[in-house]
């Protein structure tokens, strides 16, 4: 199976618009210089409230960036599909009768409805439900009811799906930007790709998914969950008490190892993040998981500094909106809908050589702990709709938020690649929002006048 990854969709934003004219006050441009200060570690609250900042975020953040459209698992033949979002942008993932899998906007050229409103299955044909324009797996125009009441200049070939330029994948995870011409994928992820190794080349086999995904919605700011998940274990002892003691044998006490844990925490050029502890014991806690596991041929295979650290406790962001939890293979996606909501889509990853009965008992683990009602997923959604509650206040939303902790610690440690600070620290915070103030100022490919 393969991904495109050329100038396969010049209808991207090339599509012909006429006479149409859009008014520059529609797209006007803020300075956010002064509301991130990575420097110094403060934080203005009006990066989650305003309305005119999420949507300069939509065109200069979500457009051009690789976003994080499904995984490979979930198409095995020509027709499957999966719909999703870039941003606020509704798409199909597809794959094509050339076992190519490729992403359309999931929107009729005609009146603008929805050609699929199935999350996922199998079809040969997208046919939009309001007037009947159908489309094939290439995207193209196929069927027009009604075509001789068209003019002569109307042309099929000039209405297809507005496709997604490039789309790629990495050790099954794909990716997908409105960006024509964009840095590629692994160039993107830098450094970052030794740490998602970490998750997902536990062998040649790969990963694949179980349980389908889960989907709920949460109040809050897209950038909480994002900024946490690259950033944060120090809410860790605090928010999940109550998880953790029910996590440990009835008459004891977490045991202070866990409770005190060191680790390191990278911070990458592009805004990705990840923390993780650092200890030659660390494991996976799912009991049959672990059973299971052979450390000796993870460590041959990914080296100790892996199997120490990232391999299984821990946290991280891909830039902007896509996470993952090692230890109970969960990934997820915070697509934003809006300023002060966010839709949360998780899948359980699995090792492709696991067998059913421990497939089976992550699945269940990580419902258990990340599901929709699990004892950690709970905590951690009460905490960012806490937040953006409040930060709505006059006086509450000028009052700036700290993120000093590890200000100055950031080095090349020489164990682990890219820039690292301590696990307690907002450093991968710094950095996420130091990225997104860089795309916030900067025009995007769209907003760029072309070069003659």
């Amino acid at each position: 199976m393969t991904a495109t990854a050329g100038p396969a969709a010049d209808r991207v934003t090339a599509t012909p618009r006429g006479a149409l004219r859009r008014p520059a006050e529609l797209a006007r441009d803020l300075d956010v210089s002064g509301l991130v200060d990575a420097e110094g570690g403060l934080l203005d609250r009006a990066v989650f409230t305003d309305g005119s900042l999420y949507r300069q975020e939509l065109r200069r953040v979500f457009a051009p960036s690789w976003l994080f459209l499904a995984h490979t698992d979930q198409f095995h033949k020509p027709g499957d599909f999966f719909t999703t979002y870039m941003g606020e942008d509704p798409v199909i993932v597809t794959m094509d009768r050339g076992r190519t899998v490729r992403a359309y906007l999931n929107s009729c050229r005609h009146r603008g409805a929805r050609v699929c409103r199935a999350d996922s299955g199998a079809t040969r044909n997208f046919t939009c439900t309001y007037h009947g324009w159908s489309y094939d797996l290439a995207g193209e125009l196929v069927s027009v009811p009604n075509r001789d009441g068209y003019p002569g200049s109307f042309r099929t070939g000039d209405w297809g799906l507005v496709e997604v330029p490039q789309v790629a994948s990495y050790r099954g995870l794909i990716f997908g930007t409105w960006n024509p011409e964009p840095v590629p994928l692994t160039e993107y992820l830098g450094d970052m790709a030794w740490y998602l190794d970490a998750m997902l080349d536990h062998d040649p086999d790969g990963t694949v998914v179980v349980g389908g995904v889960h989907k709920w919605t949460l109040d809050g700011n897209w950038k909480l969950a994002a900024e946490q998940f690259a950033t944060d274990w120090y809410h860790v002892n605090m928010s999940h008490a109550s998880a953790l003691m029910l996590l440990t044998p009835e008459g004891r006490r977490p045991r202070d190892e866990i409770v005190h844990r060191t680790g390191r925490q990278y911070v990458g050029d592009n805004g990705h993040g990840a923390g993780f502890p650092v200890h030659p014991k660390n494991r996976f806690d799912e009991r049959a998981v672990h059973d299971w596991t052979d450390y000796a041929a993870l460590r041959a295979r990914l080296g100790d500094a892996r199997v120490e650290g990232p391999l299984t406790n821990g946290h991280a962001t891909v830039f902007p909106n896509f996470s993952y939890l090692p230890v109970n293979g969960s990934i997820r996606v915070w697509h934003p809908k809006g300023p002060d909501r966010m839709e949360v889509w998780a899948w359980t990853l699995v090792d492709r050589s696991m067998p059913p009965e421990v497939r089976e008992a992550q699945r269940l683990y990580n419902l258990r702990t990340f599901g929709p009602s699990g004892i950690f997923e709970q905590d951690d959604g009460e905490n960012w709709s806490e937040v953006q509650a409040i930060s709505h206040g006059f006086i509450t939303n000028q009052v700036p938020l700290n993120y000093q902790m590890g200000l100055g610690s950031e080095r090349h440690d020489g164990t682990y690649p890219g820039r690292t600070s301590e696990l307690y620290s907002d450093a991968a915070g710094r950095g996420f929002y130091a990225h997104w103030r860089e795309l916030m100022n900067t025009p995007a490919w769209h907003e760029q006048e072309p070069t003659r």
